[in-house]
């Protein structure tokens, strides 16, 4: 095991060049070399591993550290792996495919954007899980909208904004519980006090989305004669009864009893291989090959295989090496304490509660972009910020909201944290073509550092939040 007893922690000078090595590597190899984010990736564990070890750490205690990084994470692991089987049981089952189906007939693409907002937002509230909405609700939407005509960035950026709506709003929500024992504060304070950003960022959102969806609809939908090839195809290759829907029906409910995701899932994938052999006529082998492979049979229709032809354990691979990588590197910055240097240090510069504000939410975005985690970047956070919010008087719930405005609402936008790689996964689309259209995790921190200036929303202790001003 890691040995913390010992007086290690690294310089500030040590914790710079970490970080902008980290950085510089992500940033030279892929804008400049084109380079996969995991060779990067390797590459900024080794730097952080030498500097770690001329810090005085050990090879066994780094690889211990790394062990670590991977247990925090092992829920998150299986649920790569579960998605994967999911996506290519009820694509064998006909379950997307009849959701595409029907979906098709009674959306109008004016109103697709943010209708498709609202749904995502219902379901991940509900479950409290932006990656069983993704994986679920959101590969289905993704379906109907590329149909429709709408780009696929579009579509994934307004399914990622839904899908954290309720990852960041739901009491179900593991980082909503997170954040708030983190800032050691009342779990409906805090729901409480993200309402205040929340609202107008939503309402904003809501009224872009739309003025999207008139622009697509009047320039990029499909004619209804290939939509009507599209449903044509659909309909000649599966058989679209309502029962192909039950999957996805039984995982939302036992979501919304409040089922833990893995047995939730794993029960839908089962569902959908015993739909796939019954009603669409697989044999055992081809549905179950369908769960490692995903659904690999071709049409001929360019748009119908984009749709489907995906899934399986092994689609999901790439996204999965990258977890598990970042998840290491995020251990050892964990463990060493080269952010926890690099934050003190800045503390020391604060004066002012909206100068506090804004660096503690842009420390949750930079620990997400480091670690690759949003736990570990909220229960960092947390723990070193608490005591600054508290001498400038601000509430337990104001910290507890910028820890979720910075770490949950960031970790989908960032491509090799574990959330943006598995959303990117999920969705077929790259993180880096998504992320202008995820307004929701975009607008919400940038509201919150706006507001904090104005003084508005600023949640003292004893204070109206709509008095407070941010004091020096």
């Amino acid at each position: 095991m890691l040995d913390l007893s010992k007086d290690r922690k690294p310089s500030f000078g040590q914790a710079l060049t970490v970080l902008l090595g980290i950085i510089s590597i992500l940033i030279v190899g892929i804008l400049g070399f084109g380079l996969d984010i995991h060779v990067l990736l390797i590459l900024g564990l080794i730097l952080t591993c030498f500097v770690a070890i001329k810090v005085g750490y050990s090879f066994d205690e780094l690889i211990d550290a790394m062990k670590d990084g991977l247990g925090k994470a092992m829920a998150a692991i299986l649920i790569f792996i579960l998605i994967g089987m999911i996506i290519g049981s009820w694509i064998q089952a006909g379950t997307v495919p009849a959701l595409i189906y029907y979906g098709l007939k009674f959306l109008n693409p004016k109103f697709f954007l943010p209708a498709g907002l609202i749904v995502c937002s219902i379901t991940s509230f509900a479950t409290g899980t932006s990656w069983g909405t993704a994986g679920t609700v959101g590969l289905a939407l993704m379906g109907m909208g590329m149909g429709l005509g709408i780009p696929a960035p579009a579509i994934a950026g307004m399914v990622v904004s839904g899908a954290f709506f309720g990852d960041k709003m739901s009491p179900l929500s593991d980082t909503t519980i997170l954040a708030a024992a983190s800032a050691d504060c009342d779990m409906y304070d805090h729901i409480g006090a993200m309402m205040y950003t929340m609202v107008p960022t939503y309402i904003i959102s809501l009224i872009i989305y739309t003025f999207l969806g008139f622009r697509y609809s009047s320039s990029n939908a499909m004619a209804s004669a290939e939509v009507a090839q599209l449903q044509e195809v659909l309909l000649a290759k599966f058989n679209l009864n309502p029962i192909v829907i039950l999957p996805i029906i039984v995982v939302l409910i036992l979501s919304f009893m409040k089922v833990s995701s893995v047995p939730a899932l794993t029960l839908g994938t089962f569902l959908g291989t015993a739909i796939a052999i019954i009603f669409q006529g697989s044999s055992i082998k081809a549905a179950l090959a369908a769960l490692n492979y995903g659904y690999t049979e071709a049409t001929g229709i360019v748009m119908v295989d984009k749709l489907l032809i995906r899934g399986g354990i092994q689609g999901m691979m790439w996204t999965f090496s990258l977890a598990i990588i970042a998840l290491c590197l995020g251990g050892v910055l964990e463990k060493t304490g080269f952010l926890t240097v690099l934050i003190e240090k800045v503390l020391t510069k604060i004066n002012s509660a909206a100068n506090l504000i804004t660096v503690s939410l842009l420390s949750a975005i930079i620990g997400n972009a480091a670690m690759s985690e949003v736990y570990l970047s909220i229960i960092l956070n947390g723990s070193l910020y608490r005591d600054a919010y508290e001498a400038k008087g601000l509430k337990k719930s104001m910290l507890s909201r910028v820890l979720e405005e910075g770490a949950t609402m960031s970790g989908a936008l960032i491509p090799w944290t574990t959330c943006g790689a598995f959303i990117a996964g999920a969705l077929g689309v790259s993180t880096m073509e998504y992320l202008p259209y995820s307004l929701l995790n975009i607008i919400n921190p940038i509201m919150t550092i706006v507001l904090s200036y104005l003084g508005i929303f600023v949640l003292y202790e004893n204070k109206a939040p709509k008095a407070a001003k941010a004091t020096k």
